[in-house]
């Protein structure tokens, strides 16, 4: 499991690189890779830019799925999985992004935001 917190944007790409490290050396292919780290930072941005607040990840794989859990430091999940906004919406988009990447396995859990993403492995294995 990697775990890190970040309250600067300017930061998040380097915290998150021992986890896309700890991705590809599992053998996760680069399409899964780039997914992780899309989702991972919009959730980590929704925290940091809308909630004004250190964002908490925790990144790990399990069986066949890749967890990732976000959290603030004072809210619960929920409200960083504000409803979806209609495709065309000023904004909120980044909701709907990982929703789609997720296949809808975005939800609320011990106060934080986790998603699934299947982990597909270099070579179709």
């Amino acid at each position: 499991m990697i775990t890190f917190k970040v309250d600067d944007l300017k930061d998040m790409n380097e915290c998150l690189k021992p986890f896309l490290d700890f991705l590809r050396s599992f053998g996760a292919n680069d399409d899964v890779v780039f997914e992780c780290r899309l989702v991972s930072c919009e959730l980590i941005t929704n925290v940091i830019r809308h909630l004004g607040e250190t964002a908490s990840f925790k990144g790990c794989v399990n069986g066949e799925d890749i967890v990732i859990s976000v959290s603030s430091e004072s809210t619960d999940g929920r409200k960083l999985t504000a409803s979806l906004p209609d495709v065309f919406a000023e904004s909120g988009r980044g909701l709907y992004i990982v929703k789609a990447i997720c296949c809808g396995n975005v939800f609320s859990e011990d106060g934080c935001v986790k998603v699934r993403i299947k982990c597909r492995k270099k070579g179709g294995r």
